[in-house]
């Protein structure tokens, strides 16, 4: 915990993790120690991490205001060899925030906090990623437990317990004992990963077939268009539609990672490619979308504009071209949801 009144003098006390009490006690001391009125407002700051949105919330119940940074956002010294401590970058972070507070907005990007029932609405999506990695996880060891030991394995891995004790090494030699328990233990892996990942697609179907929330009915209206698929309008909604709120199209590609970034500087222009400083989730699914959209809305406007700008090129033309096809095509999608503007040229369910 570090502070200032009047950006020179900083008080610096050291907390454990969420002691909040204490912390309550170390902020009246502070302000009784830099000589200030109880009753003055305090504002705050830390950067986001795994920590997530919980002090935030504590804060502003507590009456505090706070602000959530992005740490890749905060300057640093661009020497090859520069000192990195936790008090030189509280220091650093206290005297931005004093510039903050005095105007300079710039200075760093302030997250925008959810709600919890919109942080929660989150987790379904999420999860299923990471089982999805987790299986592919368990695929890829299994095989590879084979592969070490010469063994070729025809069709899928479904029956594979059933048809493990006749399996043969190379030199026509049985599997041993605890290879084989050891591929059971992953076969079990694997089928409890594919059990849960059957439950959140059950559940993720109930919720598109019954929408509840402002996410879901999005997602509803964007598998409408000719394209768009179960999973990208569901992530598309819950992760950046649903909540977050634009001011206009360069807020939605730049918030993506999809806003270019040139490098200007005396007689050397280059285009460095996309900025990729966004949701990498949305850009992800945009990228994928961008192609689907090409094949299942040929005469879109937008898919004219590819046609007619990057078709006839090569294969590194057409790179370039998709990832411009799905900034435009997010924009679109956000006109979409947000004032009913069907994209031109769209066909619509």
């Amino acid at each position: 915990m570090d502070g200032n009144s009047n950006g020179e003098k900083i008080r610096r006390k050291s907390i454990d993790a969420r002691d909040r009490s204490r912390f309550m006690q170390e902020l009246k001391l502070a302000k009784e120690k830099l000589g200030m009125d109880p009753g003055v407002p305090a504002l705050c700051c830390y950067e986001a991490g795994r920590d997530g949105f919980w002090i935030c919330r504590w804060l502003k119940q507590v009456g505090l205001e706070c602000l959530v940074i992005d740490p890749a956002s905060i300057e640093v010294n661009r020497r090859k060899r520069r000192a990195k401590t936790d008090r030189l970058d509280a220091e650093a972070m206290v005297r931005l925030l004093g510039r903050y507070a005095g105007g300079d907005t710039k200075i760093w990007a302030v997250v925008r906090v959810p709600s919890e029932k919109q942080e929660d609405e989150l987790r379904l999506h999420r999860e299923m990623e990471r089982l999805k990695k987790e299986r592919t996880g368990h695929l890829n060891r299994i095989k590879a437990l084979f592969i070490l030991h010469g063994v070729k394995l025809s069709g899928t891995l479904t029956k594979l317990s059933k048809t493990l004790d006749g399996l043969q090494c190379w030199n026509k030699k049985p599997l041993a004992e605890e290879l084989k328990e050891e591929v059971r233990r992953e076969l079990e892996r694997l089928r409890l990963v594919g059990e849960q990942i059957k439950l959140l697609e059950k559940n993720k179907a109930e919720a598109l077939k019954n929408p509840r929330t402002n996410a879901e009915h999005q997602a509803q209206d964007l598998m409408r268009l000719h394209g768009v698929g179960e999973v990208s309008a569901w992530v598309l909604s819950k992760e950046f539609f649903g909540w977050r709120e634009f001011k206009n199209r360069r807020e939605v590609a730049a918030l993506a990672g999809l806003t270019p970034t040139p490098y200007n500087s005396g007689g050397s222009s280059v285009e460095q490619g996309i900025s990729k400083a966004g949701n990498r989730r949305i850009r992800r699914v945009m990228i994928e979308l961008a192609w689907s959209w090409l094949r299942f809305q040929p005469d879109s406007a937008l898919t004219n504009w590819f046609v007619d700008r990057y078709a006839k090129g090569g294969k590194r033309a057409r790179r370039i071209g998709i990832v411009a096809v799905a900034r435009k095509l997010l924009v679109a999608l956000w006109k979409y949801v947000e004032f009913g503007e069907v994209p031109e040229g769209a066909i619509v369910r």
